[in-house]
């Protein structure tokens, strides 16, 4: 079960941030439903190369989604929407109010989805693949994008690749505080809000502020961490500027760039947490899936 819970949606359009909030969140949901892996699959299994360019096709749509609602929600139309790529603070605000949609396994759901992971760090390795393959693939998606005859307003596209692979971080982020028994406390929002703060600072949740829930609220509010959070997005957003070269060379700039980043993020983070001692001593056995009969999957 998700720890977020995404609300639910009436029939009247929402605003423009629950707008796009909830198109980065259902993108966070369809690269989580992508098969990991393909391979081994049987005589059918489609062929590496077809693989990556399932992975691109995945990702330009993915990526276009989100940028359709920027360009669709924002004031004045696309060039609203195009200017919006440059505004750091836009899409700081953007990324905080999508963060508490953003659906986050608790350590339960993720043992029992991955059932040979024997510890932590053995289930660590698992979400980091899958996160950084999910990076890749939005990378890929936009290069792709870019050999098109006519490309779309690629600023709206970067912007929306950028707020995508944050959340895709973000999402690692807090599953990995619950893969090492570091879960946040407090309301959504405040939850949210400290695993922005913790994707911003590369780093994990301090210490301190894991048993003070009151703190989440400061620093989900805070200056200083939208201050962090506008920063690492305007220099997200510059380093994704050379998928735009066209030709597959651009997809595979973007998917290196995005697999390199998120891999360096996570390996960071995970450092951080591995070296603390658990909360809870006994985190990792009551969160055990029940036994089965039989072997598992």
């Amino acid at each position: 079960m998700a720890i977020f819970r995404r609300p639910g949606r009436s029939g009247e359009p929402e605003p423009t941030p629950d707008l796009i909030a909830g198109e980065i969140a259902e993108l966070v949901e369809e690269l989580e439903r992508t098969p990991a892996e393909d391979a081994g699959a049987g005589p059918g299994a489609p062929t590496a190369e077809e693989r990556a360019a399932r992975g691109r096709r995945l990702g330009a749509a993915l990526v276009d989604s989100v940028a359709r609602a920027l360009a669709r929600g924002a004031k004045g139309g696309r060039a609203a929407a195009k200017g919006a790529a440059y505004g750091g603070r836009t899409m700081a605000d953007q990324l905080i109010h999508a963060a508490p949609r953003i659906p986050v396994r608790n350590l339960a759901t993720l043992r029992a989805q991955h059932p040979r992971a024997l510890d932590a760090d053995q289930l660590a390795d698992l979400l980091i693949t899958g996160a950084s393959r999910a990076s890749s693939t939005l990378g890929a998606g936009v290069g792709a994008a870019a050999m098109l005859p006519v490309p779309p307003a690629m600023p709206v596209e970067i912007v929306a690749e950028t707020l995508a692979v944050a959340a895709v971080e973000i999402k690692l982020i807090a599953e990995l505080h619950e893969v090492y028994g570091f879960p946040a406390q407090g309301t959504t929002v405040q939850r949210a809000g400290a695993y922005v703060g913790a994707w911003a600072n590369r780093r994990g949740i301090d210490a301190t502020s894991l048993v003070k829930p009151a703190g989440f609220a400061a620093m989900a509010l805070g200056g200083e961490v939208r201050q962090q959070v506008r920063k690492r997005l305007t220099r997200s957003t510059l380093r994704r500027l050379p998928t735009l070269i066209p030709m597959l060379v651009g997809a595979g700039i973007g998917a290196a760039i995005n697999r390199r980043d998120t891999r360096k993020l996570a390996r960071a983070v995970r450092r951080d947490l591995s070296s603390r001692r658990p909360l809870d001593a006994g985190y990792w056995a009551a969160a055990a899936p029940p036994a089965r009969g039989g072997k598992g999957s």
